[in-house]
């Protein structure tokens, strides 16, 4: 794609990173065809390419975001799945986060939408925050008929029947292997997880053990950032982004960590490219340190190998989360660790496509969101599962909205195929 910067707007890092990747481009278009939203809607503007085109005037001119940028950018998933199909390795990725913090820094929304966002911003990142919020949501869902936006609606309409108690598993301790130590690792506990499903990263703890590994939760950790970055908070993102390295490598240096294991993987793209976001910062090594040691917890177990398993039979069908097949390209491990613990692994039709759950695109963009939730929900069901697997919490929540089937974290079901209790999940859906 031909780009026409100036000299003096190339001085700008984030304007000359544009410019790279833009000229990537060859307007093939083979990103149309797997993208969610182009499929649903049909509309350019709603397709990868579309939205690079928007992204280019916008940036080229340097004027302000306008209407009809905004709103074809903020209907992107942030999905990826147009990077897997780019023959030409466009790094869509880091030219919507420029394009989204460009509009942040420009476009004046609508008072209630910038309430909103400003609204999630303070909350989702924080687990305490987010479980006082959940609890208000409960409360207030019989009466979601009654608000105008449905946004709103959704936010209430996501509030679980119930939370489940802290974990003191998630404060700052050091968790000794049972047996040899063959590792140390740093566990990232995550945000909105720890309020949702304490399960996940008590099952993470177990199975991390169990296979001989020293397991560290560090101090003052955090929030990744994600959520933030992928609103264009870049501020917001960065700080909490830095605060988590903060962390990740003060417990590096009280003992070298093999890898740092996360189990949400919208937050593991994040920790994965924070090289990259923070290149030519003051903490450009500590970042590419704690980017080269963040390994999901399946990748992770691929390497290494599970502990001795006691197979389960069960049909499990795989929904692979975009952040993972994506922005990882984290594909066949998940699979081939659940059939080595004896599950009868099955994929849905188009597993490349999002589940619409998409970080807070499910609370910001419903209708979007409720259409591919119905989609995946059904391609799932065809498979005819006796129990789902996922590995991020948003696409479990956002799935288990639209079925009866268990949705199960894959580290709950390898947990319990290795010694572990049987999921908590499977039990309440039987009864």
């Amino acid at each position: 794609m031909k780009t026409e910067f100036t000299p003096e707007q190339l001085t700008d890092p984030h304007l000359a990173e544009a410019n790279k990747i833009l000229r990537t481009c060859v307007h093939c278009g083979f990103c149309t065809a797997t993208c969610p939203t182009f499929l649903i809607r049909g509309d350019e503007l709603d397709s990868p390419r579309g939205r690079i085109y928007l992204m280019k005037d916008m940036l080229e001119s340097g004027r302000a975001a306008d209407a009809k940028t905004v709103t074809h950018i903020d209907r992107c998933l942030g999905c990826l799945a147009c990077m897997t199909t780019c023959p030409s390795g466009v790094h869509y990725a880091h030219l919507l986060e420029i394009g989204k913090a460009h509009i942040e820094a420009t476009y004046r929304r609508p008072w209630h939408d910038r309430a909103l966002r400003w609204m999630l911003a303070k909350i989702v990142p924080h687990a305490g925050r987010f479980r006082l919020a959940m609890l208000g949501a409960k409360i207030a869902r019989p009466f979601r008929g009654l608000l105008p936006d449905p946004r709103l609606r959704a936010m209430l309409e996501m509030a679980p029947p119930s939370l489940p108690p802290v974990s003191r598993n998630d404060d700052a301790q050091t968790f000794a292997p049972i047996g040899a130590r063959r590792a140390r690792v740093a566990l990232m506990i995550g945000c909105a997880q720890r309020a949702l499903n304490t399960d996940i990263n008590d099952a993470t703890i177990r199975l991390l053990r169990r296979a001989g590994c020293e397991v560290v939760i560090p101090k003052n950790f955090g929030c990744c950032g994600a959520m933030t970055l992928h609103m264009g908070r870049e501020a917001e993102g960065r700080a909490t982004a830095r605060a988590s390295i903060a962390s990740l490598i003060k417990a590096d240096r009280e003992g070298p960590l093999d890898a740092i294991i996360i189990n949400t993987s919208g937050c593991g793209t994040t920790i994965k490219d924070y090289g990259h976001l923070f290149a030519g910062d003051a903490i450009a090594g500590d970042a590419a340190r704690v980017s080269a040691l963040a390994k999901d917890v399946t990748e992770f177990f691929d390497a290494f190998g599970l502990p001795e398993v006691s197979p389960k039979a069960a049909r499990v069908a795989y929904h692979s989360a975009c952040s993972l097949q994506h922005g990882q390209q984290v594909k066949a491990a998940p699979k081939s660790l659940l059939a080595q613990a004896g599950f009868t692994v099955v994929e849905p039709e188009n597993p490349h496509l999002c589940c619409g759950s998409a970080g807070t695109y499910n609370l910001l963009q419903p209708e979007l969101s409720g259409e591919l939730k119905r989609r995946k929900v059904a391609t799932l069901a065809a498979t005819a599962p006796e129990i789902i697997a996922a590995g991020n919490i948003g696409c479990m929540v956002q799935i288990g909205s639209g079925t009866d089937t268990p949705v199960i974290h894959t580290v709950e079901l390898l947990d319990w195929a290795t010694g572990g209790p049987r999921p908590r999940g499977l039990e309440t859906r039987a009864h």
